[in-house]
């Protein structure tokens, strides 16, 4: 007797700002594409992160290597994103002379 295939779902989903995050989690796709792009392997990237699963980790990854191409203008938006922020931080606090004013201010 042949056996029925199941078909799961990706365990991602999109916030209202567009973020994929993995499901019941505030881990995003990015974070774990980061690390295993750093050579992480799936279980060290679940030990990081433990409101993740093993499964949902391997799963990720999976679609990752499947769509990489398709998923690469999303990850250009938030490289983007990203860039804005930062770029927004340092206006407000400009990141030359931090340690200066970081010694004056524990020397008052």
């Amino acid at each position: 007797m042949a056996e029925a295939l199941t078909s799961e779902l990706i365990p991602l989903v999109s916030g209202t700002d567009g973020v994929l995050r993995l499901s019941g989690t505030r881990v995003t796709l990015d974070t774990i594409v980061a690390a295993f792009n750093e050579g992480a392997t799936a279980e060290e990237i679940a030990q990081q992160y433990p409101s993740v699963t093993l499964a949902d980790v391997y799963q990720v990854i999976g679609y990752y290597l499947r769509h990489a191409t398709e998923l690469e203008p999303y990850f250009a938006r938030r490289r983007d994103a990203a860039a804005e922020t930062r770029q927004a931080n340092e206006s407000q606090a400009p990141p030359e002379g931090v340690r200066e004013r970081l010694r004056s201010r524990r020397q008052r």
